[in-house]
C-alpha cells in the first residue's frame, strides 16, 4: 500500500508530527509513504523513516498556489498511490482538483483530516470531501456534523491524536545536567510555583489571562511565576509588546518568564509546577495537553474542545469554564497545597499505537475491492 500525504510545510507543530508517525508506521509495516509540501525542517525526519519527501509549495494562500495543480496530477500518476491523505485545507484544494482531472479508474482514494476547529465556509468545506474524514476529537465530529449538515457522517471516524508513551511517561525525570543548565538561564523561576503555559504568541492562546491569574494567586501568598513557552512569530511582535506592557502595570514584570521555543518542552514540563491551556478558541485537539497529563503534571485547562475531552478522562478537576479566571485561581491554589496526580497510566485511544493503527485500518479499508 502506497499513501501519500499533502500538507503545507513540514516546519513544525502537530500535524507535522502527526505525518510524521504515521510515516514511520506505514513503513515499519512494509507500506510506502510519500510526503508532499514545501518543505521544511522536519524533512530529514521524514525521510529518516524511509518516507520520501516531494517538495512542492501546496499550502500557500495564493492564486499562484493554483499552478500546482497540474504539478501534482503529474506526481500522482506517476507514483500511483493508493491513498491521498490531506492534512491542511488549502493543500486540499490543490489535490482535490489535481484528482478531478484523473480518470476515475486511476484516482486514488482520498482521506481528509480535520485537524484544526476551522471557520465554517466554502472554503473550509472542501475538508468535508472525500472516501473518509478523520475528526482528531467527538469535539470536532460533532463541529462538522453541526457545520457541515449535508456531510455524509457515515464517513466520519474520530481518531484522536495521541502521544508516544516510551516518550512522554510519569517516571521521566531530567537530568541534574538540565536542571542546572535551565537554572542557570532562568534563575528566577527557582523555588517559585512555575505555571507553564506551553503556546505560541497569539489573542486566542490566552496569554493575557496570566495577569489576573497570578494576581488572584499573589493575593493568596502564593509565590506564582509564569512561563510562556512558545515562539513570537513574525507580525506577532505587536501584540508580544502589549501583553509586556500590561503585566508591567500590574506590577508582573519580574514574575512572567519568556522562554521562546523550546525543543526540550517535555523537560520543562517536568520543571513546572502547574500546566496550563487557556485557549479562547477551542482547541480541536491540544497535544501538548495531553502530553502534560502522559507526564503526570497537574494540568488544568479551559474545558471546550479537545482539552476538555482529555481533561474529563485524565483529571476533570482541572476543567475551567471558558474565560473564567476566578475558578482557575481557586483550583491553583488548591493545587499549590494537593497538587493532583492525572490518571495513568496512558490508555486507548491517546497511544501512538492507537492512532496510528486506527489510520491505517482506515487506509486498508479503502484499498478493499
Amino acid at each position: 500500500m502506497k499513501v501519500m500525504h499533502l500538507l503545507p510545510s513540514l516546519a513544525s507543530g502537530g500535524v507535522e508530527q502527526v505525518v510524521l508517525e504515521l510515516c514511520e508506521a506505514l513503513q515499519n509495516g512494509g507500506d510506502e509513504s510519500i510526503v508532499v509540501s514545501a518543505g521544511g525542517r522536519m524533512v530529514p525526519d521524514i525521510e529518516a523513516t524511509g518516507a520520501r519527501h516531494v517538495t512542492m509549495p501546496i499550502g500557500k494562500k495564493s492564486i499562484k498556489t493554483l499552478l500546482q495543480i497540474r504539478k501534482l496530477r503529474k506526481l500522482i500518476l506517476a507514483e500511483k498511490p493508493d491513498v491521498v491523505n490531506i492534512h491542511s485545507r488549502v493543500p486540499a484544494w490543490v489535490g482535490h482538483r489535481a484528482i478531478s482531472g484523473i480518470p476515475r479508474s486511476q484516482r486514488p482514494k482520498v482521506v481528509s483530516t480535520f485537524h484544526g476547529y476551522y471557520s465554517v465556509n466554502f472554503y473550509s468545506a472542501i475538508m468535508t470531501k472525500g472516501d473518509k474524514i478523520i475528526a482528531v476529537s467527538d469535539f470536532i465530529r460533532q463541529h462538522i456534523c453541526e457545520a457541515y449538515p449535508k456531510t455524509d457522517m457515515s464517513k466520519v471516524v474520530v481518531i484522536p491524536n495521541s502521544v508516544d508513551t516510551a516518550y512522554h511517561y510519569p517516571e521521566y525525570r531530567p537530568s541534574d545536567a538540565w536542571y542546572e543548565a535551565w537554572y542557570k538561564q532562568f534563575p528566577e523561576v527557582k523555588g517559585k510555583y512555575v505555571i507553564c503555559l506551553p503556546a505560541r504568541v497569539t489573542r486566542h492562546k490566552g496569554a493575557a489571562h496570566l495577569e489576573p491569574i497570578l494576581l488572584g494567586l499573589k493575593k493568596r501568598g502564593i509565590p506564582a511565576h509564569a512561563l510562556i513557552v512558545g515562539e513570537t512569530k513574525k507580525g506577532k511582535e505587536a501584540l508580544r509588546q502589549e501583553l509586556t506592557e500590561s503585566y508591567a502595570k500590574a506590577g508582573l514584570t519580574q514574575d512572567v518568564t519568556w522562554t521562546g521555543l523550546r525543543r526540550d518542552i517535555r523537560d520543562v514540563m517536568m520543571a513546572s509546577n502547574v500546566i496550563l491551556s487557556l485557549n479562547l478558541v477551542p482547541e480541536a485537539f491540544g497535544k501538548t495537553t495531553l502530553e502534560a497529563l502522559a507526564l503526570g503534571r497537574p494540568t488544568a485547562g479551559y474545558q471546550a474542545g479537545g482539552v476538555g475531552e482529555q481533561l474529563d478522562t485524565l483529571l476533570p478537576a482541572g476543567k475551567v469554564p471558558t474565560g473564567d479566571t476566578d475558578k482557575m485561581v481557586e483550583i491553583l491554589a488548591d493545587w499549590y497545597q494537593n497538587p493532583p496526580t492525572p490518571k495513568l497510566p496512558l490508555g486507548a485511544p491517546y497511544r501512538r499505537q492507537d492512532m496510528t493503527d486506527a489510520y491505517i485500518r482506515v487506509y486498508r479499508e479503502l484499498c478493499q475491492p
